[in-house]
């Protein structure tokens, strides 16, 4: 599958199977992060890696904001977690940097059959110590991955963005339509 073809096919995964990621799929992502575009060649950001003490991440976060039915059970759990931190002594507003990292890990991963899940939605403050993270460092975000037990698919945009499961248990994401984000050369 090719760079565009990955992209409109990725989609949040909050349910996965209990099935072990290869190590050197894991290390794929992190080295995709790793190549990622930094503003000003900075690279402030760095990954912690978790495959053993799962909970420790889980408990820290929402993994289904709008609708706790879509959530995962708890043998529907991801089986690793990215947590991704940054050096405030490099810099203090990496949020471009995230992006850029973050995409290039969800692509690769899903280029491997494996689904992700980027939580914004962290309790940095409890993490950061259980994690051992060091003061000068910030928690961005963490990404859930494993293989897919749901599918999601793109839904059409009615006015709401919440997304939602169909009567076939599938996970509709609604998403705005090329018309009508795009405008050619004036607003």
């Amino acid at each position: 599958m090719g760079v565009y073809d990955l992209i409109c096919n990725r989609r949040t995964i909050r349910k996965f199977l209990q099935e072990r990621i290869p190590k050197n799929d894991l290390l794929a992502c992190l080295n995709a992060a790793r190549l990622a575009p930094s503003s000003r060649n900075r690279q402030p950001l760095e990954y912690i890696l978790i495959v053993k003490n799962l909970d420790l991440v889980f408990n820290h976060v929402s993994i289904a904001g709008y609708n706790s039915a879509v959530g995962p059970l708890d043998d529907e759990k991801p089986v690793a977690y990215i947590v991704v931190i940054s050096n405030k002594d490099i810099n203090d507003h990496p949020r471009y940097d995230v992006g850029l990292a973050v995409e290039n890990i969800v692509l690769t991963a899903l280029e491997r059959g494996i689904g992700s899940c980027i939580m914004g939605s962290v309790e940095r403050e409890e993490l950061k110590p259980k994690l051992k993270i060091p003061e000068n460092y910030n928690i961005e975000l963490a990404i859930g991955l494993g293989y897919p037990k749901q599918k999601s698919q793109e839904a059409k945009y009615k006015g709401d963005v919440k997304y939602y499961l169909n009567e076939d248990g599938v996970l509709n994401v609604p998403k705005r339509s090329l018309k009508d984000i795009m405008h050619e050369e004036v607003f």
